[in-house]
C-alpha cells in the first residue's frame, strides 16, 4: 500500500508500525509534525499510544527511557537544538542500556530556517557510542524508523535517527506495512544497570566499549551502506561518500565513472570506506550538515590520501547542500534554475495582526524609554519577532529560557532595570529553573511571561503551564503581591505601564502575566465551535 507523505510522516508512521506504545517529545520545527501524525492517527488511537506533548526535551528523553525499562517501544522527537536539553539523559541511556527499543529522532536545520545554529547531531550519536541511522528519502525514513526499533532491542541501545529539513517537510510516495506489528508485552527490567551508582557505571561503560565491534559489523553488512564501483580506467576515478539526504544530490549531479558510498548507517562502515579508497584517486564527502564524516575518512585514510568537503571548501562550509553546491564540487557547470526577481524589497516576518505580544512590546517600549540604562532579554518564541521593526525591543536571544538567567545576570553587573520577555511554553520548558535562581538571590529583575495560552510558534500546541503560571512563580518564592496579570490590549495601555513602572521600581523579583490567547488559535477555536453549532 503506498501513502503520499511527508519525512516526518513517514517516521510516525514507521514507528506505529513498529509497535509503538509511546511517543514522547517537545513541538520544535522540523520535527513537529511527527507526533501531530501520531496524535491524528486511527491506529495509534485504539491503540492508545501515548502521544501527549512534554514539558522539555530532557522530561521526553527521561520517559521514554521509562517506558523501555518497562519492556515497551519508545519514540522520541526533537529539532537538533533540543539535543542539547536532552544530552544528560540521551549520553546516559547508552550506558543504562535500554531493554524495549528506543528510538530518538533528532532532526537537523541546515541553512537555519526556524533555528539559532546548524549544529549537527550525528556528533551526539558518535559521543554517547551509539548507532546512527540517516535516511536519505521518505521511504527509508519509514523503513529505518522500524528497522531502528529493531536493531536498537538486539544491541540494549538507544538509537539516534537524524533526518534533516529538507527530508523532513517534503513529500514522496512510501510503500508501508499492511497492519502494525503487536505491540511488546509490559515486561519491566529486572537487571540493575539502570542505577547509575559508579561500580555499575563503570561495568556497563566497559559493555557499551565491548559493543562497538559490534556495532560496527552491523554498519559494515547494512543494507543502507551500499558500495557501487565503476570499473577502473587507466587512470583511478573520483570517489564520492554520499550521506543521507545528500545521495540525492550526488545521484542527479555524480557523471558516469565515479565511485559512490551511499551511507545512512553509522559509525562509519570502515571496510567499505577502505575499499572505496582503494578503487578512488580521491574521495569527496557530501553530507549535509558539519564535516562529521570528512574528519573521521581523514583520520581514517590519513593525511596522504585526498579527502575533499566542506573543510577544504569544495562544498561551502555553512547551510543546506544543493544541486548546484554538488555539481560544483565536481567541476560540473550548471545554470540556475531559477533567478531572485529584481527590485523586491525584502518582507522580513512580523507578529501577527492582533497578536498580544504587540501590546507587551508597545508597553515595554515605552517605559523603557523612561529609564536611559534598560535593557530587555528575549527568548525563543513568536515574541523573539520583538527584535525587528517596528518595535525592535530586545537585546538578546540566545537559547529557551535565557531571558530570565540573562537578566538576572545583567541585573547582578548592575544594569538596570534588566526586563526578561518570555513565553508561556517556553518559561515551563527552561525559565522555571532560571526565576528560582533569581528568587534565592533577590535579583532586582522584572520577568514578563507573555502567556497566550498556547505554544504558538509551532503550531499551536498544548502548553504545559496553561492555568498554572501564577502556581508555579508563588511556588517559586516570588512574593504574591509581585505576581501581577494583565490583559494585553490598546484600551489596557494605561494599566500595563502603570503596572510595569511599579515592579521595575521594585528591588526584587517581580512577574508580570500578560494574557490572551493567540490571535491565530483563538479564529481556529472559534471557526470549530461554528461548525459545531451547525
Amino acid at each position: 500500500m503506498k501513502q503520499l507523505l511527508l519525512g516526518d510522516e513517514a517516521i510516525a508512521l514507521g514507528a506505529i508500525h513498529a509497535g509503538l506504545s509511546g511517543v514522547y517529545a517537545y513541538p520544535g520545527t522540523p520535527s513537529t509534525e511527527i507526533t501531530e501524525f501520531i496524535q491524528a492517527n486511527a491506529t495509534a488511537r485504539e491503540r492508545g499510544i501515548h502521544s501527549r506533548w512534554c514539558t522539555n526535551e530532557k522530561t521526553a528523553m527521561e520517559a521514554a527511557l521509562g517506558m523501555s525499562y518497562a519492556g515497551k517501544r519508545a519514540l522520541v522527537c526533537m529539532k537538533h537544538v533540543g539535543m542539547n536539553v536532552c544530552a544528560d539523559a540521551f549520553v546516559n541511556a547508552a550506558v543504562t542500556g535500554v531493554k524495549g527499543g528506543l528510538v530518538v529522532v533528532a532532526a537537523d536545520d541546515p541553512s537555519m530556517h526556524s533555528s539559532q545554529n546548524e549544529q549537527d547531531s550525528r556528533f551526539y550519536g558518535k559521543f554517547a557510542m551509539v548507532s546512527i541511522l540517516e535516511p536519505s528519502n521518505q521511504q527509508e525514513a519509514y523503513d529505518m524508523t522500524r528497522y531502528a526499533f529493531e536493531l536498537s532491542e538486539r544491541q540494549g541501545e538507544p538509537v539516534l535517527l537524524r533526518i534533516v529539513t529538507r527530508l523532513a517537510h517534503s513529500r514522496a510516495s512510501v510503500e508501508v506495512a499492511g497492519e502494525a506489528r503487536a505491540v511488546n508485552e509490559l515486561a519491566p527490567s529486572t537487571e540493575k544497570n539502570w542505577v547509575l551508582l559508579p561500580a555499575i557505571a563503570r561495568r556497563q561503560y566497559a559493555s557499551l566499549i565491548k559493543k562497538q565491534a559490534d556495532m560496527q559489523a552491523e554498519s559494515c553488512a547494512s543494507e543502507y551502506n551500499t558500495l557501487t564501483t565503476a570499473p577502473t580506467p587507466s587512470t583511478l576515478p573520483l570517489g564520492i561518500i554520499a550521506c543521507g539526504i545528500a545521495f540525492n544530490y550526488v545521484n542527479e549531479c555524480a557523471p558516469q565513472g565515479v565511485n559512490v558510498l551511499k551511507l545512512s548507517h553509522y559509525p562509519l562502515p570502515e571496510k567499505a570506506i577502505a575499499q572505496l579508497a582503494e578503487k578512488s584517486s580521491c574521495i569527496l564527502v557530501v553530507e549535509d550538515g558539519q564535516p562529521v564524516v570528512e574528519q573521521d575518512v581523514k583520520a581514517l585514510l590519513g593525511n596522504d590520501y585526498c579527502v575533499k568537503g566542506r573543510l577544504t571548501g569544495d562544498l561551502p562550509r555553512t547551510g543546506e547542500l544543493t544541486p548546484e553546491s554538488v555539481a560544483a564540487a565536481l567541476g560540473i557547470a550548471t545554470t540556475t534554475a531559477y533567478a531572485p526577481a529584481k527590485n523586491i524589497a525584502a518582507r522580513p516576518p512580523q507578529l501577527c495582526p492582533g497578536c498580544g505580544h504587540r501590546d507587551v512590546y508597545t508597553a515595554l517600549n515605552k517605559v523603557a524609554a523612561e529609564y536611559a540604562g534598560a535593557r530587555i532579554f528575549g527568548d525563543i518564541g513568536c515574541y523573539t519577532l520583538g527584535a525587528l521593526p517596528p518595535f525592535q525591543s530586545i537585546a538578546s536571544c540566545v537559547d529557551m529560557g535565557a531571558s530570565i538567567t540573562m537578566a538576572k545576570g545583567a541585573a547582578d553587573a548592575g544594569i538596570r532595570p534588566a526586563i526578561a520577555v518570555i513565553g508561556d511554553s517556553t518559561f515551563t520548558h527552561s525559565g522555571m529553573t532560571g526565576l528560582l535562581d533569581a528568587v534565592n538571590d533577590h535579583s532586582p529583575i522584572t520577568v514578563v511571561i507573555s502567556d497566550n495560552l498556547t505554544t504558538a510558534m509551532t503550531g499551536g500546541q498544548d502548553s504545559a503551564g496553561t492555568n498554572k503560571f501564577e502556581a508555579i512563580c508563588l511556588g517559586l518564592g516570588v512574593e504574591p503581591e509581585h505576581v501581577r496579570v494583565v490583559v494585553p490590549l490598546p484600551k489596557n495601555m494605561d494599566e500595563i505601564t502603570r503596572i510595569l513602572r511599579e515592579e521595575i521600581e521594585y528591588n526584587g523579583v517581580s512577574v508580570i502575566i500578560p494574557r490572551r490567547e493567540c490571535i491565530q488559535t483563538a479564529k481556529r477555536h472559534a471557526k470549530e465551535k461554528r461548525v459545531k453549532a451547525q
